[in-house]
């Protein structure tokens, strides 16, 4: 397990909550031995669960976390205990319970640092330690630098240092390094139509149309996960918005890397906004930092679900050729040199996503997929994402597991009372 019994009782005392009902928690394997499985488990209606902040599994203890329902969740549930299990096998149950440790020094944790000025910061904070996980670039919207604030995004650090950001972050100009409107984990279409023949392109942030983060909906850090949802609006050439959107990133205390998950809401109150693009300048896509450029026909590779691509070789869906490997990937992975260390990113693509998602990767590390969509008041686009990052080289068996484990995530239901 992530942390095992006799590794805790260095630092807690372990006792019962005296407040709380003792609560039992199964879990069951989906079709295929799963890796690094998030387990989320509605907890039992009219049942006090704030105490507890372990639960005990055949093979040791594994801190867990009450937490809001995600905006992926089922909203009527009002709380998830939420853990992570290293390893789970294909169809196998698990039972564990839910227990209080009180700790003589505080547990290993995410944290949120916000300065005024500068981007949000999510910490995983150990004794005498604080690791950069994630960086939300909320800066406000600035018409005297544009290109710099034109858009929100999420950066991403090396998940075993924090001290190299894996990701392209923000440029004051478009002459920046090589093609630099692509920054970390970011979203937008670059062909956007709607009202009388008005158009919009929220990739590049031509004729001062721009997407800017307006506020902080909510946020929780504890034991087991950091999360952030926010309200964002997209603006066209006159200013005014024409959508909004609210964008949740949720990352896990993973052993190995950082689990990340990647979630929005796009909404209008126009009768129809049309989303359109190309592969390179729509969707959701991950650009990895500016070095990459340099290295990258001689560093980077993709891992795909039939194998390993050879050192610079990309595929991208072209309507002409419509190379049927570039359609609806379940799954796609870059590897790249970074900081002097390999790194690997995985992403993948739930199949609730709208069809059909248009494959785009590039030697520098920028890749994702796109789709078209008509936006309407009555069909909001909602979408889902899980990506994974780690030092090293990854095997498409190691990404098919984390992708199964975000598909068909393990069965959990817990009783109260026992």
């Amino acid at each position: 397990m992530t942390r095992t019994l006799s590794a805790i009782a260095l630092l807690v005392l372990l006792g019962a909550s005296a407040h709380a009902a003792p609560i039992t928690i199964t879990v069951t394997g989906g079709k295929t031995d799963q890796t690094n499985v998030i387990v989320k488990c509605p907890v039992p209606k009219d049942t006090d669960a704030a105490a507890f902040n372990v639960v005990e599994l055949p093979g040791g203890m594994v801190p867990v976390q009450i937490a809001q329902p995600a905006q992926t969740d089922d909203s009527v549930t009002k709380q998830y205990v939420v853990f992570v299990i290293p390893e789970l096998k294909a169809g196998k149950t698990v039972t564990g319970k839910l227990n209080t440790v009180n700790y003589f020094v505080a547990p290993p944790q995410f944290q949120f640092a916000e300065k005024s000025g500068a981007p949000t910061e999510l910490l995983f904070v150990k004794v005498n330690e604080k690791r950069p996980v994630l960086q939300y670039f909320n800066l406000p919207r600035d018409p005297k630098d544009h290109y710099y604030t034109f858009k929100p995004f999420h950066n991403v650090y090396d998940p075993a240092t924090g001290k190299t950001m894996l990701t392209n972050t923000s440029a004051k100009t478009a002459k920046d390094g090589q093609f630099p409107h692509h920054r970390g984990l970011f979203f937008g279409f670059n062909k956007i139509t709607y009202g009388d023949k008005q158009t919009a392109d929220i990739w590049h942030g031509r004729d001062n149309v721009f997407s800017q983060h307006n506020k902080m909906l909510k946020t929780e850090a504890g034991e087991v996960l950091g999360r952030m949802r926010s309200a964002i609006s997209w603006h066209g050439t006159d200013g005014k918005p024409f959508a909004t959107e609210e964008r949740e990133v949720t990352a896990y205390a993973t052993a190995g890397g950082t689990m990340i998950d990647w979630s929005t809401v796009l909404s209008t109150k126009l009768d129809k906004v049309r989303l359109d693009g190309d592969p390179q300048h729509a969707g959701f896509h991950f650009r990895a930092n500016m070095e990459v450029s340099k290295n990258g026909k001689q560093n980077t590779y993709y891992l795909r679900p039939d194998g390993k691509g050879k050192i610079g070789d990309t595929r991208n869906w072209d309507a002409k050729g419509k190379d049927a490997k570039t359609v609806n990937l379940p799954w796609n992975a870059c590897s790249f040199v970074v900081g002097g260390k390999r790194h690997t990113v995985l992403r993948i693509n739930h199949p609730d996503n709208p069809k059909e998602t248009r494959g785009s990767e590039r030697d520098y590390g920028r890749f994702g997929d796109y789709f078209e969509y008509d936006l309407t008041p009555d069909k909001p686009l909602k979408l889902k994402y899980r990506v994974w990052v780690q030092e090293g080289e990854m095997t498409v068996d190691q990404c098919k597991a984390l992708a199964e484990a975000f598909v068909t995530p393990p069965v959990a239901k817990a009783v109260a009372g026992k």
